[in-house]
């Protein structure tokens, strides 16, 4: 491809034409593509993409994915979507996904869609580059100050070096995906593909093709060859989310590419070799999948070759102000939002929540204040009642409203363990230490306040504070 190229997608022919030989009169090269995939992308500097309403749903989630796949692979390229408008709640899914933007079905009258014409200029003046790197609250996009999430710079900066796998552990919720993003645009690989699979969110069924790719005739529907993401991700990095999802079947073919850098594709005998390095992530403890055999030791001590471990929001509160004031900052820039700021009552009720949703929890919640708000100042009693749970103990009894679970589900034990050490730090608190006093505040008696205590060793990191 050329230095100024667009790709369209979705388009019927005569409409493809014309924005073909629009885009063309100011310089462009133009690809039309059936698929919109990573391998179409490549040299592009503004892909638009058309939703028609009669793209049936089957079509419309493999498109998603592959917005999803594209926006990760290429952070800062432009993805301009447009729709006829009769389903909105699409729209709304692709910007979600990862589009930059969306307009409504345009006029084609010869020349190029204002917005569209916007993005592929604007397209040419930025350099398509890595993150920005480590600044005062951040470390290539994932943003925080505390001790927990310095930690996790501290182990990027050392680990992208290397060409060693690696296995990103941690809660749903709490970033791995940028934690891998992180890698992948700090290493020798930045300028190469980062490819992500989530192999959660792929039938079992089609996971081996989607992962190693198919030839003509390999199984009904597959009427061409179709590279695999291995192979798109080839000089690169490839992502595997939730890879304790992958069957015991697939492990098997994995962790021959792991060893080997080489596969097949299904239906294929040509052997494939590739040069990726492997990050995989998991919310589950991959150790007892192997006590309980359901996950391969061998293929586990071959990724978990350097572990990072991403902390839950709860172990990390003082990074919540820091991530709130870039969530509204976003919001605004996409002129979403009236919200600038939000009152230390309400930043000091964000922190005492224990966040079972993690970062992604946070995120949403702000996204729905800032498009509700009124007000420049998000005040205590606009917060959903969950954040405003606790009742002084003068009021009567304390009640617990209940908090919103995520689709991939928390640990109970964890949630309800850090909500019972707060408790009891507020309570002692209060009480300025006496151990009586707390007790009475908490309902419990001495002697059992003594005992959590010791169980938590709160006594002892108090001690070294």
């Amino acid at each position: 491809m050329g230095d100024k190229c667009a790709v369209l997608f979705g388009y019927d022919p005569s409409s493809s034409e014309i924005l073909e030989k629009s885009l063309v009169s100011k310089g462009f090269e133009v690809k039309v593509v059936e698929r919109l995939e990573w391998a179409s992308s490549k040299g592009a500097n503004v892909i638009y993409c058309a939703l028609p309403d009669n793209l049936p749903d089957a079509e419309y989630r493999s498109l998603l994915d592959e917005i999803q796949v594209l926006r990760i692979a290429r952070e800062n390229l432009p993805i301009l979507c447009t729709s006829e408008g009769k389903k909105l709640e699409r729209i709304v899914q692709a910007v979600r996904a990862g589009a930059s933007d969306y307009e409504a079905w345009p006029d084609l009258n010869g020349s190029i869609p204002e917005k569209l014409l916007h993005f592929a200029e604007k397209s040419l003046k930025e350099e398509v580059s890595p993150a920005r790197g480590k600044n005062e609250s951040g470390f290539y996009g994932i943003l925080g100050k505390s001790i927990e999430i310095k930690k996790v710079f501290d182990m990027i900066s050392r680990v992208s070096e290397t060409a060693s796998n690696i296995l990103i552990v941690g809660e749903s919720g709490t970033g791995k995906e940028l934690v891998c993003r992180a890698i992948h645009k700090s290493s020798e690989r930045r300028n190469g593909p980062l490819i992500p699979v989530n192999c959660g969110a792929i039938p079992e069924e089609l996971l081996e093709s989607e992962l190693f790719g198919h030839e003509k005739g390999a199984f009904t529907g597959a009427t061409t060859a179709r590279e695999g993401r291995f192979q798109m991700a080839d000089g690169g990095t490839i992502f595997l989310d939730e890879v304790s999802e992958m069957s015991p079947k697939l492990q098997v073919k994995f962790l021959r590419v792991l060893q080997e850098s080489e596969f097949e594709r299904v239906g294929g005998s040509r052997t494939i070799r590739v040069n990726v390095r492997v990050i995989a992530a998991t919310n589950k403890d991959l150790e007892r999948a192997v006590a309980q055999k359901e996950f391969r030791e061998d293929l586990y001590y071959r990724l978990n070759v350097i572990p990072i471990h991403l902390p839950p929001l709860r172990e990390r509160k003082g990074d919540i102000p820091v991530l709130v004031e870039a969530f509204i900052n976003r919001f605004r820039e996409k002129n979403m939002s009236k919200l600038e700021k939000v009152s230390e009552t309400v930043l000091e009720a964000l922190q005492e929540y224990p966040w079972p949703g993690n970062v992604r929890e946070l995120e949403n919640l702000i996204e729905r204040m800032a498009i509700l708000a009124d007000n420049p100042e998000l005040r205590l009693e606009e917060l959903p009642e969950r954040f405003c749970c606790l009742h002084s103990v003068d009021s009567g009894p304390m009640k617990l409203a209940e908090p919103d679970i995520p689709e991939e589900g928390i640990d109970l034990k964890a949630v309800i363990d850090d909500l019972e050490s707060r408790l009891i730090e507020k309570a002692l608190e209060k009480s300025g230490g006496v151990k009586n006093r707390a007790a009475q505040l908490l309902g419990l008696n001495r002697t059992t306040l003594v005992e959590k205590l010791k169980k938590k060793k709160m006594e002892e990191a108090k001690a070294s504070e």
